[in-house]
């Protein structure tokens, strides 16, 4: 429970104040715990951000394996992967995984943010690849459209507010239907 607890004090953290201007002393203060408390659970500042954008891209990588279980076009499967997408985007874990840079990290760190981001992007590739495949998806060069669709919802960590007039999952909504429709293949 520890752990959890400076973790999340630590991501909220990282995405209000950003990570270079957060201290590991200012999570553990957050908690009235000692730095060395953070150091025992979690190890460094970078290991912190790492474990916590690894989170972020395991709920990534959940929501892939969700789509993957409907039956349907493979623009259904899609949709539903980008709707999960934006709302990951929108707080938390999510939201840290698109506001940190990889340069943040340190070398070692940062080839595994890398790594587990690929895996992200070959997964969104392979959902377009199956639409095509299938007619329900119009895209002349998959990588630019995968590429389109994560810029669009990663920059959702950068300008969605949780007290603005909408919510999380209307965002999700919008956003998603605005993308798809320019996918979406047409008769």
């Amino acid at each position: 429970m520890k752990r959890e607890a400076l973790l999340l004090a630590a991501v909220e953290m990282f995405n209000s104040r950003g990570f270079p201007a957060t201290s590991l002393d200012d999570v553990a203060a957050s908690l009235n715990v000692t730095k060395p408390v953070i150091y025992r659970y979690l190890g460094s500042k970078d290991q912190v951000l790492l474990e916590c954008v690894k989170r972020g891209l395991k709920q990534l990588q959940d929501a892939v394996a969700s789509a993957r279980l409907i039956d349907g076009r493979g623009l259904d499967r899609l949709k539903l992967f980008l709707h999960r997408y934006a709302e990951i985007s929108t707080h938390g874990f999510g939201m840290c995984v698109h506001r940190t840079g990889d340069h943040e990290l340190s070398v070692e760190s940062r080839r595994e943010f890398r790594a587990l981001k690929r895996e992200i992007d070959h997964e969104m590739r392979c959902l377009i690849e199956e639409g095509v495949a299938d007619g329900s998806i119009y895209a002349p060069d998959v990588r630019m459209s995968a590429f389109a669709l994560a810029g669009a919802l990663n920059w959702i960590a950068r300008w969605y507010a949780p007290d603005g007039p909408s919510t999380k999952t209307e965002v999700a909504a919008k956003i998603v239907e605005t993308l798809v429709s320019g996918l979406e293949h047409r008769t």
